[in-house]
């Protein structure tokens, strides 16, 4: 035998070779197996194991007869079985090729390797499940080597069946402390396919003598779940002991079981037993009893969505987001009416989430007739599933004597509100002098109107008639949202408005005009008025930038006559931040004109490298009418100003290929 040092050194360099040939010789495999019947195949692999090919070679073809092989190939094959190099191997063949040839092979290859070799033969043999190794097998168990007693205990358990479980069985009880646990380990392997096959007394025999042995943890713990699934629905009473456990790998291990133990039964007997756990694993069980599948799991999370525990309420709650129907429908609202924010939320949002439109139907009903925080809640849902069905009982709702109620109303107006519910709105703006109150209104103002668009302006202009200015403040930005000549002209209008801080807020408004609506010139005219002439500097900033904007972004425009524009605003252009925002509109425009502008610009320290920028870009595009010499010279000027290592090094590199 060689030592377990030279061992994993060979197989290293078998490995290494296996891995060359392969990418070797792939393409050549590939053409000669297009050629060759299967049968071909096969027999030129048999030749080159036969042959004095090196092992690399042989593992490679090993390989290969696992796809090609048959009966025929398993002489070849067993011949390698106590070859270290290629044991593996072969092995890896053998396991495939169907007979019973193979499993003779490797029965008979027990009785002449020893140690790692053998090992893996048994494990081959586990993985075939070859019943009449189980002989060999069994005194195998025996072996003074635990690596091999081991791997005969788990193949055992592979194979299965009544004689290998009488030998296990037996073995668990006298075999030594090194070989113990893979023998429980066999049991379990040969209780689970007992399991599989339905014979559940045989199951449970050997699943409680692996649970009663002085095996690890883990394997009692696995034959503990195999018991209680063996006994099927008179395992709960084991089941809930695990539950009740202290130990962490029992609780586990209980509520992995919990899941998989079939029958309606079952479930109704957990949803009684939860009842007498710890409020803190009550959550616990009743996550498991989600995962059932049958038809008691609904009724049982629905009852604990009505506990007085909190903690296992909310789970309910979130559990039947994914598991509820309807018929969740009134204990949902009864928790989302309650005064614990927390639980209100859970079901609010697990009634949101539910689907269906027989949900919508149930909570519709429900409204005309609801009072307090149930009509609250009602009219929120109605708003966040959007059940349109639900304005004209919603409507009333607005005046409603209740806070609560009257702000659930007026949001949801706003997520479901038409044109129709603009002058509604309007008039609830007009009458509420509540700061809260008037800021959702408006909110559900922008909404509506902003869905509307301009067919609501009719019904906003009203507003700017108050004579309560937060009122035109409010139609104000509600005309910003909607839009239209008509509301642009009432804005215009309030920036002469006598309270000074609806001024303020017309100029803003009209300064953003362009972002929105850069097609629209009568903004333009209204902000170069503001510019040349606002009443405050904050005005003429703002009308400045609003213009800027304007030629930014209109098409109405062409390239020379928006030079022009920004040329004849240099006088008012005084600030950096006007004169990056003029950069980055002639910086837009490929027109010979756009470089003098460009220039000037740049004569300002605090903006050349945004000028110079500009200038280099525009430079690398097809300007007609620039001339050679002008690029050069703006180039040189870009080399001059800018500070920038890499824009001095673009300008100088494009000056060398003019």
């Amino acid at each position: 035998m060689m030592s377990e040092n030279r061992y994993f050194a060979w197989c290293a360099a078998l490995f290494l070779g296996v891995a060359l040939l392969t990418a070797a010789g792939q393409n050549v495999a590939a053409a000669a197996d297009s050629q060759d019947s299967t049968k071909d195949k096969e027999l030129k692999l048999i030749g080159v194991l036969q042959s004095n090919a090196p092992a690399a070679e042989k593992a490679i073809t090993c390989k290969r007869l696992a796809i090609y092989g048959t009966q025929d190939a398993v002489p070849a094959l067993a011949s390698l079985l106590a070859d270290e190099q290629l044991t593996s191997w072969a092995r890896t063949a053998l396991e495939a090729i169907p007979g019973p040839a193979a499993d003779e092979a490797l029965r008979g290859a027990m009785g002449k390797v020893q140690g790692r070799v053998l090992i893996g033969v048994i494990n081959s043999i586990g993985y075939r499940r070859d019943a009449a190794a189980v002989d060999g097998l069994a005194e195998k168990l025996k072996d003074a080597d635990a690596g091999v007693a081991s791997a005969a205990a788990v193949a055992l358990g592979c194979i299965g069946g009544d004689q290998a479980a009488r030998v296990l069985e037996q073995s668990l009880a006298d075999a030594s402390a090194a070989v113990r646990p893979a023998v429980a380990e066999g049991c379990v392997r040969c209780a689970q396919r007992y399991l599989t096959e339905r014979k559940n007394a045989q199951a449970k025999r050997l699943y409680d003598a692996v649970c009663v042995a002085d095996v690890p943890k883990q394997r009692i713990l696995d034959a503990t779940r195999g018991a209680i699934l063996a006994r099927g629905s008179a395992g709960v009473s084991f089941l809930m002991e695990q539950l009740r456990s202290a130990d962490k790998g029992r609780l586990g291990i209980g509520l992995r079981t919990a899941r998989e133990l079939p029958g309606r039964d079952v479930t109704e007997a957990l949803a009684v037993e939860m009842d007498d756990l710890s409020p803190d694993r009550q959550p616990l069980l009743l996550l498991a009893l989600a995962d059932r599948t049958d038809a008691a799991v609904l009724p049982a999370v629905v009852k604990a969505a009505k506990s007085n525990k909190k903690d296992l309420r909310i789970t309910a709650i979130g559990v039947l987001t994914r598991i509820g129907d309807v018929s969740c429908v009134p204990a949902l609202l009864d928790a989302a009416a309650q005064s614990d924010v927390e639980l209100a939320q859970a079901a609010k949002t697990t009634l949101t989430k539910l689907p269906g439109d027989e949900v919508d139907a149930a909570l519709l009903a429900r409204l005309p007739q609801a009072t307090g925080r149930t009509r609250q809640v009602l009219i929120e849902l109605a708003g966040s599933r959007r059940i349109e069905g639900a304005l004209p009982a919603i409507l009333p709702s607005v005046e409603d004597a209740d806070a609560g109620v009257r702000g659930a109303a007026v949001q949801a107006l706003g997520v479901l509100g038409r044109i129709e519910q603009v002058p509604v709105l309007v008039a609830l703006a007009q009458k509420n002098r509540d700061p809260k109150e008037r800021g959702d209104i408006e909110k559900s103002l922008w909404a509506v109107g902003g869905r509307s668009g301009p067919a609501s302006v009719q019904y906003l202009l009203p507003l700017m008639q108050s004579d309560d200015a937060t009122l035109r403040l409010v139609g104000l930005r509600a005309l910003a949202i909607v839009g239209s000549p008509d509301a642009l002209a009432a804005v215009k209008a309030a920036t002469a408005d006598r309270d000074e801080a609806v001024q303020d807020e017309a100029v803003r408004t009209l300064s953003t005009w362009p972002n929105n609506r850069p097609e629209d010139v009568a903004a333009a005219e209204a902000l170069l008025a503001l510019a040349k002439s606002g009443k405050k500097t904050s005005h003429q900033l703002l009308g400045l930038r609003g213009y800027l904007q304007y030629i930014r972004g209109t098409q109405a425009l062409g390239g020379d006559e928006k030079v022009a524009q920004v040329n004849n605003l240099l006088g008012l252009i005084q600030r950096p931040e006007e004169k990056r925002l003029a950069i980055s509109v002639v910086g837009g425009v490929p027109v010979a004109g756009a470089f003098k502008l460009l220039t000037t610009l740049a004569e300002d320290p605090a903006v050349a490298e945004e000028a110079c920028s500009a200038m280099l870009n525009l430079v690398g595009r097809n300007i007609q009418g620039v001339a050679r010499e002008q690029r050069q010279k703006v180039l040189e000027t870009v080399a001059e100003k800018t500070k920038n290592a890499a824009t001095k090094k673009k300008a100088e590199e494009m000056l060398k290929s003019l």
